[in-house]
This record gives structure tokens, C-alpha cells and sequence, in this order.
């Protein structure tokens, strides 16, 4: 595991290559990036953005969504992998906004992760990007790049997480869990790891890394 001055050095690095580092999905307010978020799951970024484009132009909010319906929203997100029942969990969790939110995304971990097809990872996406909070979304990418890299092993999600936020500067709280699933999608990548580019390849404690 690196010390905490080699994952400030880290982050520093991972910073300056990407210093305006954003989500890959594509929405236009808290709602819209829940239901791509929940869409988003074991399915591709590029692939939810084909399907919402055109949706998110019509339908916004939890309102619509419901307007929408099931059959309609299935026929919209039919590209996307498990689309019925992501479905049905986006036409439930409208439902559940409405009628105990007023309509609006809650900045609430609890409320967030009691909404279907809502579970962690996706809670800590919409309180990070949404709304601000230093959360980590451990996702496939910041997995690998955590145990990888020994920024913060672990052997399974909730260790990396914990990992993470223990060992991450305050400073970049806010936009590490970017840092970490950009470096992994597109230098740090799961087969055939880009090594000889990499801004941090000398801090990395990977034994395969190529120099």
C-alpha cells in the first residue's frame, strides 16, 4: 500500500494529466444522471448514452418518466443490456420521488440506496457528481487501479472503498473517484495496461508493469 505522501504525489500526477476529469455519461440534471447511472450498470458508458440521447431530449423528470411508462421506456433502452428490468426499477424509483421527494433526488445515502435498482456504487456516482460529496464509486476500473497500482488494495468493493478513503487527500476528495475510473478506462486497462505512458508508472507497485 503507498504512503500517504506517495498518493498525494499520486493524485497530483493524475491531475495534471486530466484536470477537468468528468463522468462519461451523459445527463442534464440529478435525475437524469440517477437514471443513467442505474442504466449504466454491467452495460457500457458509450452504449447509455446511444440510448438516453434521445430520451433525456423528451423526458427529464421523475414526472415524465411515469408519463412515459414501462413498455414505452423499454422500447427507449432496448440497446442496453438487462433493459426490462431497468425498466421497471426507473419507473419505480420515478414513482418513489414523486410521491416521497418531492419530485427531486435526494443528496441522501440512505433515501439514495432505497430507491430500486439503487445500490452503492450508484449512490456514491449521484452524491459525487450531483451534489459535491467526496465519495469514491468503486467500479471494475477503480478496483483494478486501487489493487493494481497499491494505492488501496483490497479483496473485495467495500475494501478498496474504505481503502480509498482512507488513504486520499482531502484535497482531492472530490474528484478522485474520476481520476481513478479515467486512469483505469484508458491507460490502466484491465488487459494490456499502457504502462509506458503512465504519469505515475514509478509510484505504481505493480510486479508486471513494463517501464
Amino acid at each position: 500500500m503507498m504512503t500517504p505522501a506517495q498518493a498525494d504525489e499520486f493524485y497530483a500526477r493524475l491531475a495534471a494529466d486530466r484536470p477537468n476529469p468528468k463522468s462519461d455519461l451523459e445527463y442534464v440534471n440529478p435525475y437524469t444522471l440517477l437514471v443513467a447511472v442505474v442504466l449504466s450498470a454491467q452495460a457500457t458508458d458509450i452504449g447509455v448514452n446511444k440510448a438516453t440521447r434521445p430520451l433525456f431530449a423528451e423526458v427529464r423528470d421523475p414526472a415524465s418518466m411515469v408519463a412515459l411508462g414501462v413498455e414505452k421506456l423499454e422500447q427507449a433502452i432496448r440497446t442496453i443490456g438487462l433493459y426490462k428490468t431497468k425498466a421497471r426499477n426507473v419507473i419505480a424509483l420515478s414513482h418513489i420521488l414523486l410521491a416521497q421527494h418531492a419530485g427531486q433526488v435526494p443528496e441522501d445515502r440512505a433515501a439514495l440506496e432505497a430507491l430500486p435498482g439503487v445500490g452503492r456504487k450508484t449512490a456514491n456516482v449521484v452524491l459525487n457528481v450531483a451534489f459535491g460529496h467526496p465519495t469514491i464509486a468503486v467500479d471494475t476500473h477503480c478496483f483494478r487501479v486501487g489493487n493494481r497500482t497499491g494505492l488501496a488494495p483490497g479483496k473485495n468493493v467495500q475494501a478498496v472503498e474504505e481503502g480509498l478513503l482512507k488513504i486520499t487527500p482531502a484535497r482531492w476528495g472530490r474528484d478522485a473517484h474520476h481520476y481513478l475510473i479515467l486512469h483505469g478506462r484508458y491507460v490502466c486497462k484491465a488487459r494490456k495496461p499502457d504502462c509506458t505512458v503512465c504519469c505515475v508508472n514509478d509510484l505504481c507497485q505493480f510486479q508486471g508493469k513494463s517501464i
